[in-house]
């Protein structure tokens, strides 16, 4: 069992709820987790989102992100000798 407090005029909107619909207000308050839970469980996350865009345009370089120092090192040493 858990206890919630409420603000009060969500309290207020409740009973009013409670009382037009004929529902308990943990019957009502069920129904809205319920239906939350299940929303949240669809959620896309932002990977899945875009996972169909990754890779799509790339350098065509499978280490670039692994020899990334040494590419630096590299410039800097062409820059010097010029």
């Amino acid at each position: 069992m858990k206890s919630v407090r409420l603000p009060k005029e969500i309290e207020e909107k409740l009973d009013s709820l409670s009382t037009s619909s004929n529902k308990s207000h943990s019957q009502i308050i069920r129904e809205a987790l319920v239906e939350y839970i299940a929303k949240e469980e669809q959620a896309v996350t932002p990977y899945d989102a875009g996972k169909d865009l990754f890779g799509k345009r790339g350098s065509g370089e499978a280490d670039r992100s692994i020899n990334y120092k040494s590419r630096i090192k590299e410039k800097i040493r062409e820059q010097k000798s010029n």
